[in-house]
């Protein structure tokens, strides 16, 4: 059993991400605000996967008690480091989550959806009503379902795969693909979208993805139930988010042609 086994079960799955067509499609402004409008819950969702791990494998809680799994715990404090508080670029330090928010308004993609979502969580409502905002697609809502699937079952296991394998090592990947298109679009109101790529990207292929791998490596060791779980888990994790994209993809293709029709008229 071995990470190399789990990159051959989701190989298919993460090539069909990696060159999902909703990447070619997202060179209109219009068409890279939905994306973002969108993608925003996926990076609001990341963090308490993030946060689910420290908090098992960590002691979050007074009076504090050494932790079970020191090595896993040493990982999961260096990634939390650089997802909860990283350079802003500006002399700061912020969330990846803030970055990405900071990066919509600049470009002008709107952040209610998920403003109204954080919103409704702070002021005590459940996560299935914060959901139930009308202006939340079913894909988004199945897709933070899923997530929150995974960490209410506190299989360490799995909330791991779903992190490394459905985020951490897949994200490097995909984010290149979207710099590209930017790159080849030279769009401006995108410098702190290209910022927060660019330090998920160094991080996520230089750090995070590797420190991700050991992670699951020192979590499952030579138990086969485990790693059954890890593969069962990351295939999973994938799925939905194909299914996210694909959702995605249809809305940005509806802007698209709402944009050329309109233009025509003029």
């Amino acid at each position: 059993m071995s990470i190399t086994r789990i990159q051959a079960a989701i190989e298919p799955l993460r090539t069909s991400l990696i060159e999902h067509p909703l990447y070619h499609d997202m060179r209109e402004p219009a068409a890279l605000r939905v994306f973002m409008e969108c993608h925003v819950f996926a990076v609001w969702d990341f963090m308490s996967l993030v946060k689910a791990l420290q908090r098992q494998l960590c002691c979050v809680n007074v009076p504090w008690i050494p932790s079970r799994y020191p090595e896993a715990a040493r990982l999961i404090n260096e990634i939390v480091l650089g997802e909860e508080t990283d350079e802003d670029g500006q002399g700061g330090y912020a969330s990846h989550f803030e970055l990405y928010r900071r990066a919509m308004r600049q470009f002008g993609a709107s952040t209610d959806g998920i403003d109204q979502l954080t919103m409704a969580l702070q002021s005590g409502q459940s996560l299935t009503a914060a959901l139930s905002n009308e202006g939340i697609s079913p894909s988004i809502r199945a897709f933070v379902a899923h997530t929150f699937d995974v960490i209410a079952s506190g299989d360490l296991c799995r909330i791991a795969s779903a992190f490394t394998f459905g985020r951490e090592d897949l994200l490097p990947q995909l984010f290149q693909r979207i710099v590209d298109e930017l790159h080849a679009r030279n769009g401006s109101g995108l410098e702190i979208f290209q910022y927060y790529l660019k330090r998920h990207i160094d991080l996520d292929s230089g750090e995070h993805g590797p420190m991700a791998h050991q992670l699951i490596q020192s979590l499952c060791e030579d138990d086969p139930v485990r790693w059954d779980a890890v593969e069962e888990a990351a295939l999973a994790a994938l799925e939905v988010r194909c299914n996210l994209w694909h959702s995605i993809h249809s809305e940005v293709l509806r802007t698209v042609r709402s944009s050329v029709a309109a233009s025509k008229t003029e």
